[in-house]
């Protein structure tokens, strides 16, 4: 490239996509792990994508159920953030992230709603403590969950 060029723009697909702040018994954060093919392990909270005509609220319950087997209201929307990363099929993506705070008395989860992808590379999941978050040697995302905690107040 010349430096008369201007560089290469990347084109990323446009993700919108639905997340759950899931704080069950004693306070602690539902977490799954990822152990995806080609990148290293990870911990995330429960969602994913917006399924096409879904807006972000019909997703959080939509994914809360297939992923935890917890059927709930997902209240307000209490936190929006946009993401640039790859998906774990390889795909760079602009996420439109939505949060939804939801509280269950419930410690057992139920996977059977998973999805083929999500049964192969979402190997464990894992009730967190605020503790375990900050000490916790694999990334966790988002990356700035505990402040995200913090902000919620007297809402956790």
């Amino acid at each position: 490239m010349s430096a008369a060029e201007p560089p290469p723009i990347l084109t990323r697909a446009k993700r919108p996509a639905a997340r759950i702040l899931l704080v069950g018994p004693d306070d602690r954060i539902l977490l799954f792990r990822f152990v995806p093919d080609r990148y290293p392990p990870f911990w995330c909270t429960p969602g994913g994508a917006l399924d096409p005509g879904e807006d972000h609220p019909t997703a959080a319950r939509r994914e809360l159920l297939e992923e935890t087997g917890i059927e709930a209201d997902c209240g307000p929307e209490i936190a929006c953030r946009v993401a640039h990363f790859k998906t774990i099929e390889g795909i760079d993506v602009e996420a439109d992230e939505r949060y939804f705070l939801v509280r269950t008395d419930r410690a057992a989860i139920v996977t059977t709603g998973h999805t083929e992808l999500e049964q192969r590379v979402m190997r464990e999941w894992r009730w967190f403590t605020r503790e375990d978050i900050a000490g916790h040697g694999e990334p966790i995302f988002p990356r700035d969950l505990l402040a995200m905690l913090d902000a919620l107040g007297d809402a956790r």
